[in-house]
């Protein structure tokens, strides 16, 4: 069993990044079958291969603290239950089938096209990660930080698949009404901002391991994830307009429950408009 020098692992970071975007690579690659999986399916199993490979790199250089070792399997649940749930959704729900074949989510894109999202996406999901990878490679040691980040990553966790499992439990009663129980009495997409919280935990986490310039990464794709999570509660928005938007009792709901941010009084995107 070797051990590797923290110093030189931190001076080298650049080359390890580049092997932790190829796990990610990996983790996504199933996006070729049909491009909507780079950002679905392969977000998820993505982030679970990075948990994965922190795992095995911290035993092999003995590097692995308690902290990094809860943060590793945080991914892999959070990868594996979101990868798997999308997954699974997309094989068995016929409904949510023809909503993505009507979207042309479904259409096979030129090759170049293809190369050139799986390695943006391979890249966000390698940046997403990096406050736990810079922990690892610059040798730090656990923190208080590093435990408030993994608290709001496991409330995060509990949130997005609590709000997965009240919404179905919700359309097997009735699928033809929209889901205002449970976590969906304080805001209307519990689940994207379930996403956006477990990313905040992961940045937390990274204060005092993170060092200088390293924080441009992991800045950048916070900020990214949220748009991305923004940008997915207003498509959600304009679907539910659609469905439900002549429902009184939607109406009522919309306008008195927060889109994304629970506990705001932003209520609608700028993308809908009531006469």
């Amino acid at each position: 069993m070797f051990q590797l020098d923290p110093s030189f692992i931190g001076r080298v970071w650049p080359p390890f990044m580049w092997i932790v975007m190829i796990v990610a690579a990996i983790g996504c690659c199933m996006g070729f079958k049909e491009f909507v999986w780079f950002m679905s399916v392969g977000y998820g199993f993505a982030v679970m291969c990075i948990g994965i490979f922190h795992l095995i790199f911290g035993l092999i250089s003995q590097s692995l603290t308690p902290a990094v070792t809860v943060i590793s399997i945080l991914f892999i649940i959070y990868g594996y239950r979101l990868g798997g749930f999308i997954l699974k959704r997309e094989l068995t729900n016929k409904a949510y089938r023809k909503t993505l074949e009507a979207t042309g989510s479904t259409k096979a894109l030129p090759v170049p096209v293809s190369l050139c999202m799986w390695m943006f996406f391979a890249w966000l999901y390698t940046a997403q990660t990096s406050a736990a990878t810079y922990r690892v490679i610059n040798g730090a040691k656990d923190n208080l930080f590093a435990w408030i980040g993994i608290v709001i990553m496991i409330l995060a966790v509990i949130g997005e698949s609590t709000a997965d499992h009240q919404k179905s439990a919700a359309k097997k009663i009735n699928p033809k009404r929209f889901c205002d129980t449970g976590l969906y009495k304080y805001v209307r997409c519990p689940n994207y901002f379930s996403e956006i919280l477990f990313w905040i935990g992961v940045t937390v986490s990274g204060i005092g391991a993170v060092q200088g310039k390293q924080w441009i990464m992991v800045i950048i794709a916070l900020i990214l994830i949220t748009y991305v999570m923004y940008n997915s509660a207003q498509r959600l928005e304009l679907r539910h307009e659609k469905n439900y938007g002549l429902d009184p009792e939607y109406q009522k709901y919309s306008d008195t429950v927060p889109l994304l941010f629970p506990f705001t009084k932003q209520y609608h995107s700028m993308k809908v408009y009531r006469d």
